[in-house]
């Protein structure tokens, strides 16, 4: 008969809830952890955030500051709305008067003082005071103190020895900047775990912040890179979206628009569950569309969520009121979930974040959003966007929500491209294009794909005005209306003509 597994001891929450989704739990206990990062990445709070979880617990915590004073501690503390109280902090700075009292010089700097007796002064405030967690910022200054690589190796594993037979979680905070910024790899080996921040530079907007867990032995973590944000209030973790992990039951019924002519051109409308885009030149009607499909919706009951990038909200709402569309009372009524994104200041990790909440929290069943070219203009120096965009649309597929995407094409009329090769992530496509007949300018729809079934092939005219939006028959008599220079064929208008004004 084999031996039962020993159980492994519950984890212990990091005080960042994205972090302990992030690592399936939290940290195991008792263990020594590096949290290294350049000045500015999020290290400090990411430690207050820490030890308040402890203090929340029950447990005795202690912040040992190695550079900052209590002081410069207590206005970081501050400033995120976050207290020290019940939290004991060792600023060794003010303790050096202690251990350099009995040499011939009082002269010296406490940093002046030998390695072993800075650190024997902070080990016998641990066992003084016995806590739970414990906080070591930062690392930097012990390095320089020790000056010696091998020394500086010797002196963490005797501080991990110090610990082992301790109950006590420890976080070391590494700045990095002894290193010329590089990784110490000499702390990766010696550490339980290693948890890496980042900050990032834009060229235009607000910085950008990343969160990569390097290891963590014996335990289970999602790998790769994770966006996160500096708040009042601490770090904001966005787990890295895996689509695969959010797989819902759902029926795969139609979402009909409202409009019999425009549910035709996709077969009876877009299946729930799968993402449609509506592509073509700015001006063409693409968001009136996307909005019909909305105003139908919510008149069901159905929840939505419209996120713009592009259009100011308010000019939105006016346009849609005067082609008979009452998206404030959806608004009032709570069906519709109306987001202006400042195209400076999200990372594609808190969007999706923010698309999960209101499909998981708010219930909702149709996203819209409006555009792609905004979309990608907000996160421009972002690498592998259209995958992140890719892993947002299957997790909305696996959840049986419909999505419209948006996308302009570069140019009005005549040969067009667009910047973004997402057609092949659609299930669906509407393409909208202007064409020329009769001395004016008009607009044609037609359905190039559509996975989930049928669809028609025809091209028809499109009109947009104050009574909302009609779709004519096929432009049989025309050839070219997609090129923008059609030849008329014909011998009668096959063109829908003005709508009487209403009585």
């Amino acid at each position: 008969m084999s031996a039962a597994h020993p159980v492994p001891p519950p984890r212990i929450a990091t005080g960042v809830p994205g972090l302990d989704d992030v690592l399936h739990g939290g940290l195991a206990p008792n263990r020594l952890y590096l949290v290294e990062g350049m000045p500015g990445s999020g290290k400090t709070t990411l430690a207050l955030q820490f030890l308040a979880a402890g203090r929340a617990a029950g447990e005795r915590c202690l912040y040992v500051t190695l550079s900052e004073t209590e002081e410069e501690l207590r206005a970081v503390v501050s400033s995120h709305g976050m207290s020290l109280e019940g939290i004991d902090v060792f600023e060794l700075a003010s303790a050096g008067t202690a251990f350099t009292a009995d040499r011939d010089s009082t002269l010296l700097h406490p940093w002046e003082v030998e390695l072993g007796e800075t650190v024997k002064v902070i080990t016998d405030e641990i066992e003084r005071l016995d806590p739970h967690r414990v906080v070591f910022d930062s690392l930097s200054e012990m390095r320089l103190l020790a000056q010696d690589p091998l020394r500086y190796r010797r002196q963490i594993l005797a501080l991990k020895g110090f610990f082992a037979g301790r109950r006590t979680t420890v976080l070391l905070l590494d700045d990095m900047t002894a290193g010329a910024g590089k990784q110490d790899l000499q702390l990766h080996s010696i550490c339980h775990g290693v948890i890496t921040l980042e900050r990032q530079t834009l060229e235009f907007g607000a910085a950008r912040r990343h969160l990569q867990v390097q290891k963590m032995r014996g335990s289970q973590f999602r790998a790769g890179f994770h966006d996160l944000v500096i708040r009042p209030g601490g770090l904001d973790v966005f787990p890295r979206l895996v689509a695969a992990e959010h797989h819902a039951a759902f029926v795969g019924d139609p979402l009909p628009s409202g409009v019999a002519e425009l549910d035709a051109l996709l077969g009876g409308g877009p299946l729930r569950g799968t993402c449609t885009l509506v592509s073509g030149p700015a001006g063409a009607g693409k968001s009136t569309i996307v909005l019909q499909y909305i105003a139908a919706a919510c008149a069901r009951g159905e929840r939505c969520a419209l996120y713009v990038f592009d259009e100011r909200v308010g000019t939105l709402l006016t346009r849609a009121a005067r082609q008979g569309m009452d998206l404030r009372g959806c608004i009032d009524s709570g069906r519709l979930l109306l987001r202006q994104i400042d195209p400076a200041e999200i990372s594609p990790g808190e969007f999706a974040a923010m698309v999960r909440h209101e499909v998981e929290v708010e219930g909702v069943r149709l996203v819209v959003i409006d555009s792609l070219n905004g979309y990608e203009a907000a996160m421009p120096q972002e690498k592998q966007l259209i995958l992140r965009m890719h892993e947002l649309l299957s997790y909305l597929n696996q959840q049986g929500v419909a999505t419209l995407l948006v996308n302009a094409h570069q140019g009005l009329v005549g040969t067009m491209t667009s910047n973004l090769n997402v057609s092949y992530i659609a299930d669906a496509v509407l393409l909208l294009r202007f064409f020329e007949a009769a001395g004016q300018v008009r607009k044609a729809v037609t359905a190039l794909k559509n996975r989930s079934g049928e669809h028609e092939s025809t091209i028809r005219e499109l009109r947009i005005d104050e009574h909302g939006i009609r779709i004519g028959a096929p432009l049989t008599d025309f050839q070219g209306v997609l090129t923008g220079t059609p030849t008329y064929t014909g011998v009668e208008a096959p063109l829908l003509a003005e709508r009487l004004a209403r009585a």
